[in-house]
Formats: structure tokens, sequence, C-alpha cells
């Protein structure tokens, strides 16, 4: 049976935004997923970008970098 991880979720206002980070993030080889937005944390547009503990200051960092449009960062447990 697959466990929960923690991991860092990028939030976003749009799909589009959502749809833009994986793209990037594709292209640079950073690791993560698109998942479905835990009800728990918001609305918004319904997708998170999660990405391994392991990779988040490279994550951060060619977020910031690169512009990367998101709305906020959360730390949860997910598959």
């Amino acid at each position: 049976m697959r466990q929960k991880e923690l991991k860092l979720l990028a939030t976003f206002h749009t799909t589009t935004d959502a749809m833009a980070m994986e793209k990037a993030c594709r292209d640079a080889q950073i690791p993560g997923k698109i998942l479905p937005l835990p009800r728990s944390i918001s609305e918004s547009c319904g997708l998170c970008w999660a990405v391994p503990l392991t990779e988040e200051k490279r994550f951060r960092n060619f977020v910031e970098e690169k512009k990367l449009s998101h709305a906020d960062y959360y730390y949860m447990e997910v598959f």
C-alpha cells in the first residue's frame, strides 16, 4: 500500500498557471506532479504542483528565477 509523504504544494489562481508550472518544471527536470488541490487548503483553481521536500530549495529558487505565477505554498502529506 502506498504511503502518504510530506510534500511542498504550490497553489495557483488559474489552471493556466498550473499548466505553465508543470511544463516549466518538466523542461528543467524538476520532479513533481499536478494533483487535485485538497479543499482543506483552498478552492482556487483546484490544482496544485506537489514537490518532494528534497527538491524544495531548488524548486523555490527556480520559481523565483523564472518568475512563475503561483498563489501560495503549503506543506501537506499526499500520495
